[in-house]
């Protein structure tokens, strides 16, 4: 017999219910502990960034004692409050808010950035606090604002008045030369959708691995064409401009099969969901916009021979002043953006170009071509076409994924710059001695000749 007769029976009993009482008493206090609530709207709410939108919530006055009512207060917290915030902090509960034994409570939620952001309802009374299970879901997206559309009009415009002056400043003997024998074209080619398209992946892989979106923004600012700036570098400093037009020209409609090819094949890495979209239609009316004015300017040679000379004269300022115009406009026009950067992303955008100038520059003097071309050459490798990379984001991407992601190809544009400007800095300070105009016809002004019967001005490569 045992010993605990019959007092086993009761122990037995106590060991199978207390957990029992130990899990119930948990459960209890966990369901005291949530809030109740209904948000009106609740899922999916999308506000302009800067802008504020009505948040309803709903709870059961019978979660609250009269006591509760008199002393505590509810509010709601967002996950993310860089997102989006909710002030006040603080709503007493009192009695004229009750209605049909519901409280009704209406709050401002203020949309500060792009992203997303859960808001839950909290009530806190002395120690005692219980948060709500559901939770409004936001996002917060940038609408197109007046300025937008005045900084694209704007760079339209000017970008095509200066397509006109290159028209009217092309050698076109040298430029069907070029087309005949396209070597510095085919090195260029090679130089931007190979080497681009593996630089840009790797500087994802290797700086933001935990980041997709990032990634995919600097990959595909990899695999677009070169863009219209290094035109106008090439002009500043003094590199083979009839090259630099042919190259951009040629890479522009090299586009149509090697963005596909790339987007397809490494983007499948990155992207895997794969809703990819390739702009078709941007591409090409990048190629026509470039076309349409150099057509124009090489009538203008022929036909108004003098007004052409006029224009080859102001190119240069017009070309820095609209670098210029373009870079500070569109600081200001994206000073959202700043708000993303990172020293990741700043070296990123940095690397890009940089790694472009170095390599193409490489492999064209490896090529045997002339300083001026290889000049050429490697600006046409760093500088890309941003304009391409931010529409393929634009409709790859849901908001607001697609305008964060943007900060990619932004950080290319604002970097793009500095080693070129540190270059032409360098050249005019300390390696004017070093570096001869005259000897290597690396001047653009030096260029400049009239032919003897004043038809037109050539820019002898």
């Amino acid at each position: 017999m045992c010993p605990l007769w019959p007092v086993h029976t009761i122990i037995m009993y106590l060991l199978v219910l207390f957990p029992l009482w130990i899990l119930s008493s948990t459960i209890m206090h966990v369901s005291a502990s949530k809030l109740t609530v209904d948000f009106i709207p609740a899922d999916n709410v999308q506000i302009p960034m800067s802008e504020t939108a009505p948040l309803t919530v709903i709870y059961q006055s019978s979660d609250f004692s009269p006591d509760d009512r008199a002393r505590g207060s509810f509010y709601l917290v967002s996950d993310s409050p860089q997102v989006v915030s909710v002030p006040p902090r603080d709503v007493l509960l009192k009695t004229h808010q009750i209605n049909n034994m519901t409280f009704v409570s209406v709050f401002n939620v203020s949309a500060n950035f792009l992203g997303y952001a859960n808001v839950k309802a909290v009530f806190e009374k002395d120690s005692e606090k219980r948060e709500s299970e559901k939770t409004a879901k936001f996002t917060v997206v940038r609408q197109e604002r007046p300025i937008d559309r005045m900084f694209l009009i704007s760079v339209i415009v000017l970008v095509f008045i200066l397509y006109i002056n290159f028209g009217c400043a092309l050698d076109l003997e040298v430029l069907m030369q070029t087309i005949k024998r396209p070597i510095g074209p085919a090195i260029g080619v090679f130089c931007q959708f190979i080497l681009m398209p593996i630089i840009g992946f790797l500087i994802g892989q290797l700086l933001f691995k935990h980041s997709t979106a990032l990634q995919l923004g600097f990959f595909f600012t990899g695999i677009v064409p070169a863009g219209g700036a290094s035109n106008i570098w090439t002009c500043i400093l003094g590199g083979n401009l009839n090259l630099s037009i042919t190259m951009t020209t040629v890479s522009t409609f090299t586009a149509f099969l090697l963005i596909p090819f790339w987007a397809f094949t490494l983007g499948r890495v990155i992207f895997a969901s794969g809703d990819m979209v390739v702009p078709y239609g941007s591409i090409a009316r990048s190629a026509i916009s470039l076309i349409i004015p150099l057509v124009i300017g090489a009538f203008l040679q022929f036909y108004a021979p003098k007004f052409s000379k006029l224009m080859v004269r102001i190119l240069k300022p017009f070309s820095a002043a609209l670098l210029l115009f373009i870079i500070a406009f569109a600081i200001v026009t994206n000073l959202y953006l700043f708000k993303l950067f990172t020293w990741e992303i700043a070296l990123a955008g940095f690397c890009l170009p940089f790694f472009g100038y170095l390599f193409g520059g490489i492999i064209a003097r490896l090529m045997n071509q002339k300083p001026e071309d290889s000049l050429a050459i490697s600006i046409e490798t760093g500088v890309q076409n941003t304009g391409v990379a931010i529409f393929m984001l634009r409709y790859s991407l849901g908001q607001p994924e697609a305008d964060i992601t943007t900060v990619a190809p932004v950080a290319v544009a604002i970097m793009t710059p500095i080693p070129l400007i540190l270059l032409h800095l360098l050249r005019k300070c300390f390696l004017s001695q070093i570096y001869n105009p005259k000897n290597s016809q690396d001047a653009y002004s030096e260029k400049i000749t009239t032919i003897s019967n004043d038809d037109y001005l050539t820019a002898h490569a």
